[in-house]
């Protein structure tokens, strides 16, 4: 079995900063695992605590059933693939690719098997004799995703693999890990500060922010029901806008009142935000549950904001139209057919049965 695990683990370095703070994760048997957040949030070092690069303050470390904190890294059957590829400059793609195997003193013919069937995987047949200077960048990564491959590991572990290659590499190699994923039924924890690599390669995603894993769940499920402000924020593109309000009761309804303008909640919501009445929290919306005026059938009066466009970005098939307000800027993600124009008014409706509501002081999800 290929379990990977961490149960309350803590990692501190010298000078008391905490990387890793009480930290429980399960990765179960061929699953894929995204690991997301911002630079510096302690991803990396979770990553590095599997694969026993760096040592845990507290806690333990699982792969498989057996507990890993004080077997050596050569020792864990894991492989690891780092961001800055770490291919040798010396030797062929099919020498990379075998060096590991080498070293282990498997036999030559196990060795050359192993090496052409990865390569045949990732399409790097034609390619085995040229050094790493005579390839692109996402030739480079697949050979270091080809010499994981070869080992035939429990667990593989990425740390950033995509961050050095353009955008449309980027595609391209996601769409590789995700059907080498399929192929090889392994269990794979993933590393990004990319929420669009996390949403299209995760079986699971686990948010993190300041060592703390916030929420661990499939990629639907934390962006449609995210637990804090801080996951709202960081899972989607362009971000999710917030507005702070006011919770009313006018004539037995609920309304948020922005203070320019007002907007009526859905009464399925009702009872929940019962006790926020006339209390501040924060409203969350996605840009595409703004839409343009002109293209709603059958608008609710007290759903409809005017609000003054200051940018637009036409991107073919849709247009983000940033708006301001009075107090707040949000961003609209629109149908390409819309024409707003800068500085003028335009009405706008929010789909209110997508609105999120936030507690102003915890920030936690309310509904």
């Amino acid at each position: 079995m290929a379990q990977v695990g961490l149960k309350n683990v803590v990692k501190v370095f010298p000078g008391g900063v905490v990387a890793v703070d009480n930290v429980t994760l399960d990765v179960k048997d061929k699953e894929f695992v995204v690991l997301v957040g911002p630079s510096g949030c302690g991803k990396s070092t979770m990553l590095r605590l599997i694969a026993g690069l760096e040592v845990a303050t507290e806690g333990d470390i699982f792969i498989g059933d057996r507990r890993v904190n004080n077997v050596p890294p050569k020792d864990r059957d894991i492989a690891m693939v780092f961001q800055n590829y770490a291919l040798y400059p010396h030797m062929s793609v099919y020498e990379n690719m075998a060096f590991g195997l080498k070293l282990k003193k498997y036999p030559k013919s196990e060795i050359e098997s192993r090496v052409k069937d990865a390569a045949g995987i990732l399409g790097l047949e034609k390619l085995l004799h040229r050094k790493p200077k005579e390839l692109s960048g996402g030739q480079r990564q697949r050979v270091a995703v080809g010499r994981a491959i070869v080992r035939k590991p429990t667990a593989f572990l990425f740390d950033e693999p995509l961050s050095n290659l353009d955008a449309k590499l980027r595609v391209q190699m996601r769409t590789e890990l995700h059907r080498l994923h399929i192929r090889l039924q392994s269990t794979m924890v993933y590393v990004t500060h990319d929420q669009t690599e996390a949403m299209t390669l995760g079986d699971r995603i686990a948010v993190v922010k300041d060592g703390i894993v916030q929420q661990v769940d499939a990629p639907t499920n934390v962006y449609n029901s995210p637990v804090n402000k801080f996951v709202a924020s960081f899972i989607g593109a362009p971000p999710m806008n917030f507005l702070d309000g006011k919770i009313i009761r006018k004539e037995g309804k609920l309304y948020f009142d922005e203070g320019i303008f007002r907007i009526k909640i859905v009464e399925e919501m009702f009872d929940t935000l019962e006790d926020y009445v006339d209390k501040w929290v924060i409203l969350g919306v996605r840009s595409e549950d703004i839409y343009d005026k002109l293209f709603v059938s059958e608008a609710p009066p007290e759903n409809i904001v005017t609000m003054t466009c200051e940018v637009v970005e036409h991107l073919g098939s849709e247009v983000y139209i940033f708006l301001n307000t009075g107090k707040h800027l949000i961003v609209a993600r629109v149908s390409g057919d819309a024409n707003p124009r800068i500085n003028q008014d335009m009405d706008v409706v929010f789909d209110m049965s997508k609105i999120h509501f936030f507690d102003k002081s915890t920030e936690k999800t309310i509904i």
